[in-house]
């Protein structure tokens, strides 16, 4: 347990997120957008409606899914809204950030959303769940946005010049060890690699994706580690926790893809200088103590779930939704995407953002944050 004073600090900076949530919430962001638009690549813990035309079992358009959003379920996985919903909020953005799947070019300005539930770093992983875009696909569809872009605007360098100003969120690499490398009897990755092997595999395909990005104009890019896997409810309840609170062997396998993902931002910082990558350390946040920030329950789901670990249609939720760690089997709350989105935002704890946060990010010129990477990179 956390130390009574890194307890008080933790409840004092949850009601404090409360209190900007209320203030976001009812009265709106006057302020322009602290960058002119946001792209977010990702997987279920983003899609705000991807997933929702596709012939998947990953999909979240129903209830209890959003009972907590305005717009009720719209195919976000959780009771609100995403730690990408919130942090556009502290972003600047009066509207949300829309769906690749129904983005008019009125809207594309602003951004669009690409993420996708069961979506990978590689190809494969999720669909036998059904369709999913992955990575390489949601980069296809950035591609085309940018020529939806060009059109817009007049031409492509007006293009370029927003596009370079633009936050770049990718979110990927949680479903190639829950939905791919743990299931054995459906892929057969865990038999050919390592975990050490696998995360190599993944480094090498997301070195390669992150290129091109650099290449359709990304400059400031937000690259977000993988969680604690082991301690989502669904890893808890089918693996086995052999006496721990969490699935070790689990986490022990994603934080190797992790440190691997920190060298990879440091690469991409040296070889883009006019380009700016920081790591986001979900891992991290995610081993805070949840007791500190009020929460009760970090074992199971809000939600009843049906045999995938997702809510079961129409079944009614917990009531006490703030003090739950998770919302399904998979899938965090609102109550822990806010304090995410906040520590994710402003963060002076290299062990969380590095080398700088997302505030620091959309701020900086280029030249400013390679001076920092040169300082923090290992001599």
């Amino acid at each position: 347990m956390a130390a009574t004073c890194e307890v008080n600090t933790w409840l004092v900076v949850f009601a404090l997120l409360m209190v900007l949530t209320i203030q976001l919430q009812y009265f709106g962001v006057s302020a322009d957008p602290q960058v002119p638009c946001f792209f977010i690549f990702g997987d279920s813990l983003a899609d705000n409606g991807n997933n929702n035309k596709l012939p998947t079992v990953a999909k979240a358009n129903y209830l209890p899914y959003g009972i907590d959003f305005p717009d009720g379920p719209t195919g976000r996985f959780t009771n609100g809204r995403t730690t990408v919903d919130i942090l556009a909020e502290l972003l600047g953005f009066e509207k949300r950030i829309p769906p690749y799947a129904n983005a008019k070019n009125s809207d594309i300005l602003d951004g669009v959303n690409y993420a996708s539930g069961t979506a990978g770093i590689l190809r494969k992983t999720g669909k036998h769940a059904g369709q999913n875009v992955d990575f390489r696909n949601q980069l296809k569809n950035h591609q085309k946005l940018v020529s939806r872009l060009v059109k817009v605007l007049g031409n492509e360098t007006l293009a370029k010049e927003r596009l370079n100003k633009c936050l770049y969120w990718v979110e990927l690499g949680n479903n190639d060890y829950i939905n791919n490398y743990y299931l054995p009897d459906l892929y057969p990755s865990s038999s050919i690699y390592t975990p050490q092997q696998f995360a190599n595999l993944l480094i090498d395909n997301h070195r390669d994706k992150l290129q091109n990005l650099y290449g359709y104009g990304a400059r400031k890019v937000a690259l977000i580690g993988l969680g604690l896997i082991g301690c989502i409810p669904n890893s808890i309840s089918v693996y086995g926790t052999n006496g721990s609170a969490c699935v070790d062997y689990m986490n022990d396998a994603v934080q190797i893809f992790n440190k691997k993902l920190v060298a990879l931002v440091d690469q991409l910082n040296k070889n883009f200088t006019d380009a700016q990558f920081i790591y986001i350390n979900t891992n991290a946040i995610g081993s805070e103590d949840p007791a500190a920030a009020g929460f009760k329950v970090w074992d199971v789901g809000c939600c009843v779930v049906n045999d995938i670990g997702q809510c079961a249609p129409s079944e009614t939720p917990c009531e006490n939704r703030n003090e739950y760690v998770f919302w399904d089997s998979y899938h965090p709350t609102e109550a822990l995407n806010l304090i995410t989105a906040n520590r994710v935002y402003n963060s002076s704890d290299p062990t969380t953002s590095y080398p700088t946060d997302v505030n620091h990010l959309v701020q900086s010129s280029p030249a400013e944050h390679y001076s920092v990477v040169l300082k923090q990179m290992p001599q």
